[in-house]
């Protein structure tokens, strides 16, 4: 396949040059403009940022997207779905305050949030997957669906279980409704290596579905409670908790980019990735671990595959910060994202995302000033 157009700015500024005009300039010089934009509604799918974690992306940057959109005639709104899990952004009005708490309020970004798959993450549309091997239907929040252009503005970090969160991972997981993120999480279930676990309760507090539990002050998961999301992976402070199906992670990767194409097709996308504060784990967490690297820039691409697999190449070549995760793990990998979470291969995702059709992580990368 033809190699992609992916088009990246550095964060140097210099003589009132904000970052702000850089990001300007990257989205207008990768082709936003070809896109016709007049009187369209456009979702702008993004992470709001769980309460607590730091790491999520300034509501300064949808701001500016937001204006460009505007700018060419469009309607934006910025959107995501609800989450699995208890925390801040498990039905649309504790989603609702958790965006606002972290400054995604229109006089700041100059538009409406919605929650894309409503009230309960139940207002949902069935979207057929074109070759799907994984899923026939995905299961996908409304709002999202019934939007004219879709924007995916992801913050670039490390992830549990899928290796890395990127535009497919926005797109695809984040798009789905609650039923559709089980759905994508369901063909592993964690276990608890008891010589390791220390009774710290963090799985427990972390579940929405009362499956870990604590008994002769070690935590054991009830099996047929869980639905396999991986939040207590991600909170397990010795590493105790991993999952009982090895090919579990590939699973999900392969249904994520199935969702992003069944979302993706049939009308104008454009991709915009920050790689910032690339902490090892997801936004979902109610905190964020230090960065792994030094901060690397920004990125835009009309091909979501292209853009995901320059953002990793990106990191990969960044030095890693000796003070965070990386510095105290053995790294063997010589991929940052995999030394991270070493049971993890995100080149699964995108190899089948390529095989779809969905983009290609074949690119020519160029530099805007």
């Amino acid at each position: 396949m033809e190699a992609s157009n992916v088009y990246y700015t550095n964060l140097r500024c210099f003589n009132g040059d904000s970052r702000l005009d850089k990001l300007e300039r990257l989205i207008k010089r990768a082709g936003i403009e070809s896109i016709d934009f007049k009187n369209k509604f456009t979702a702008i799918k993004m992470h709001f940022g769980e309460p607590g974690n730091l790491a999520f992306l300034r509501p300064n940057y949808a701001a500016t997207v937001v204006d460009i959109v505007k700018e060419l005639g469009g309607r934006p709104f910025l959107t995501d779905c609800n989450t699995l899990y208890v925390g801040g952004r498990k039905h649309a009005l504790d989603h609702l305050d958790s965006a606002y708490r972290n400054g995604f309020m229109p006089y700041a970004t100059g538009c409406h949030v919605i929650i894309a798959d409503g009230l309960k993450g139940t207002d949902e549309v069935l979207v057929p997957v074109h070759n799907g091997e994984y899923v026939k239907e995905a299961k996908v929040g409304r709002a999202l669906m019934d939007a004219d252009i879709l924007i995916s503005l992801t913050h670039f970090k490390g992830h549990e279980a899928t290796g890395f969160g990127g535009a497919l991972k926005n797109i695809g997981m984040g798009g789905g409704s609650r039923a559709g993120k089980m759905e994508m999480h369901c063909d592993g279930k964690p276990q608890v290596d008891q010589e390791l676990c220390i009774g710290c309760s963090n799985c427990v507090d972390i579940c929405a579905h009362d499956a870990p539990h604590i008994t002769d002050g070690l935590s054991w998961i009830n099996q047929d409670a869980c639905v396999g999301c991986g939040r207590c992976i991600g909170v397990c402070p010795t590493d105790a908790i991993s999952n009982n199906d090895s090919s579990s992670n590939d699973k999900l990767n392969c249904k994520v980019a199935e969702y992003t194409q069944a979302i993706c097709q049939g009308r104008p996308t454009f991709h915009i990735s920050i790689v910032i504060e690339v902490s090892p784990n997801c936004d979902c967490h109610s905190e964020n671990d230090a960065a792994i690297v030094p901060d690397v820039g920004f990125f835009a691409s009309f091909d979501p595959v292209a853009l995901d697999q320059a953002c990793v190449d990106a990191v990969n070549k960044m030095p890693i910060i000796p003070s965070a995760k990386l510095g105290d793990a053995a790294c063997t990998h010589h991929d940052h994202l995999m030394d991270s979470h070493p049971t993890t291969d995100w080149r699964v995702g995108l190899q089948h995302a390529e095989k779809l059709g969905l983009g290609t992580t074949n690119y020519k990368l160029i530099e805007v000033q």
